[in-house]
């Protein structure tokens, strides 16, 4: 049996990737802050009630989950530090915040269940990123948003460098623009738009993958 951790899981993307992993019959361990919406969906869920920037708690959850291979580890909870988005109104406190779970909480939890990821037979280790985070594409605002996504997505490029050597697959992934909270309800995708596609990404991602961008129809991105 395959088995994927989530972060994130209890709403938005992250509960949809749920679903759409428990019709696949994969085993799920899926966390979150509030993991009681977790009771409505069927099949193999292990739910996990985890802060991401409890690091105290990653750190125990792995040790919790020692031995067991994640064949996908997907890293989705975030924030839209929206608070600290245009000129004017950079709050450094939720700049910090929106830093702390947007790219370092990622990494934390790369560093937790690395090894449980390079025992696994799919090896993969997928970030929800964002088109925002990408320098290239930038057309100004969203400043504490943009800014995560973009450390977050050089520290997945790292990430694909630094494990090379244990046959880890390490992408980041665009949703697009989904209608959830964080989205809006203007967004252009809906959530059954968005996780099926990243689904069968995710699903195809191959070693030659390693260390890319990656729209949610598996479309290259520029960093």
């Amino acid at each position: 049996m395959s088995t994927v951790l989530i972060t994130g899981a209890a709403r938005g993307l992250g509960l949809d990737f749920v679903k759409q992993y428990a019709a696949k019959g994969w085993k799920i361990h899926a966390c979150a802050r509030t993991p009681e919406a977790l009771k409505q969906v069927k099949g193999d869920i292990h739910p996990h009630r985890l802060e991401v920037t409890d690091y105290a708690a990653v750190k125990a959850l792995a040790g919790e989950l020692k031995g067991e291979a994640i064949d996908v580890l997907i890293c989705n909870a975030g924030v839209s530090g929206a608070e600290a988005a245009t000129l004017g109104s950079i709050d450094a406190t939720v700049w910090r915040q929106t830093f702390e779970v947007n790219a370092l909480a990622p990494l934390m939890m790369a560093e937790a269940f690395v090894g449980h990821v390079a025992a696994s037979k799919d090896r993969k280790l997928v970030a929800i990123s964002s088109r925002l985070g990408s320098i290239t594409h930038n057309d100004g605002a969203r400043y504490a948003y943009r800014a995560s996504k973009t450390a977050l997505n050089m520290e997945w490029k790292s990430l694909s460098k630094d494990t090379a050597s244990t046959g880890l697959i390490c992408v980041v992934l665009h949703p697009g623009w989904v209608q959830t909270d964080m989205g809006g309800a203007a967004a252009t995708l809906t959530i059954e738009q968005s996780v099926p596609s990243m689904v069968k990404v995710i699903d195809g991602l191959k070693p030659a993958d390693n260390g890319r961008f990656l729209n949610y129809d598996g479309a290259e991105l520029p960093w």
